[in-house]
């Protein structure tokens, strides 16, 4: 038991020395136009949640993802004010039922985070849950609940 505890330690330290963290838009774009391996840890329970348009408690939930595709938008060329950087993903999970779990990263030139969390029927497409977190890159100083890593 103790080597599978230590073996698992060495692992996991090896995990975090290998990423390095990126704490802010521009170290972003550059990892990104490098070709860099980047991926995003969030804490939904410190983002602003609002659903059906009303701010509510956000859930003690974290998730993450790589970012493999994204479309990076300079400012003012369809109409936005901030340069941003977009990317999605979409997984079937099993959540009482097949559903499609979609979710949207909007990252802002000030480091503003926008979050689209959405549920579709896997059968309909009906959405069964939309939700928009509001937070910021966490730059090890803030409270931001963005974790942006490379490797």
């Amino acid at each position: 038991m103790k080597k599978i505890l230590v073996t698992a330690l060495i692992l996991m330290l090896g995990i975090l020395l290998s990423a390095s963290r990126i704490k802010n838009f521009d170290k972003l774009m550059k990892a990104l136009r490098a070709g860099q391996e980047v991926s995003i840890v969030i804490e939904y329970g410190n983002c602003i949640l609002i659903s059906d348009n009303e701010e509510i408690t956000p859930p003690d939930a974290i998730g993450g993802m790589p970012v493999d595709v994204w479309e990076y938008f300079a400012p003012m060329s369809i109409g936005n004010p901030k340069a941003f950087v977009v990317f999605s993903q979409t997984k079937l999970i099993n959540y009482a039922g097949f559903i499609y779990n979609y979710a949207k990263i909007k990252i802002s030139d000030d480091n503003s985070v926008e979050i689209t969390a959405q549920y579709a029927n896997s059968q309909t497409f009906e959405l069964e849950m939309d939700e928009t977190f509001f937070t910021e890159i966490n730059n090890g100083k803030n409270t931001g609940a963005l974790f942006i890593f490379k490797d």
